[in-house]
């Protein structure tokens, strides 16, 4: 059974900064889009970038590994280890900004991952994860 794709609507403060963060960083195909919105094809999820012109900065964050932090809210996908390696390449050599650096958590242990939280320039952060255990197709 094929897995059921997600739709998400985050607010983003222009679309300048979107179409530069989502098109050419991460190399999202842009689809329909307004005069407020743009819609994305988001590694094969339907994601929507809605202009809300207040900053949807987050504060609350909790400590998962080592003193590292994850906000509360953000959003992201899981995608195979080679791709996360070439992601990470490129948003190291275009100076994103990252929250989380790439890097790898719980090593040695099932739960082990490799992780990166980047700013998408308009208020939203971004994860990208990958685990070589499958530790997200047995238990989410």
């Amino acid at each position: 059974m094929s897995p059921t794709l997600f739709h998400l609507s985050v607010p983003v403060t222009n679309l300048t900064d979107t179409r530069r963060f989502y098109g050419e960083l991460l190399g999202c195909e842009e689809g329909r889009s307004a005069e407020s919105r743009i819609d994305w094809n988001f590694f094969g999820h339907h994601l929507v970038t809605h202009v809300e012109p207040t900053d949807a900065s987050h504060v609350t964050t909790e400590v998962v590994s080592s003193g590292i932090t994850t906000p509360c809210r953000h959003f992201g996908v899981v995608i195979d280890h080679r791709e996360w390696t070439r992601l990470a390449a490129r948003l190291q050599a275009s100076n994103a900004r990252f929250h989380t650096e790439p890097l790898t958590i719980f090593p040695g242990t099932v739960k082990e991952q490799s992780i990166m939280l980047i700013h998408d320039g308009c208020g939203n952060i971004v994860e990208f994860k990958t685990s070589s255990h499958g530790l997200w197709q047995r238990n989410l």
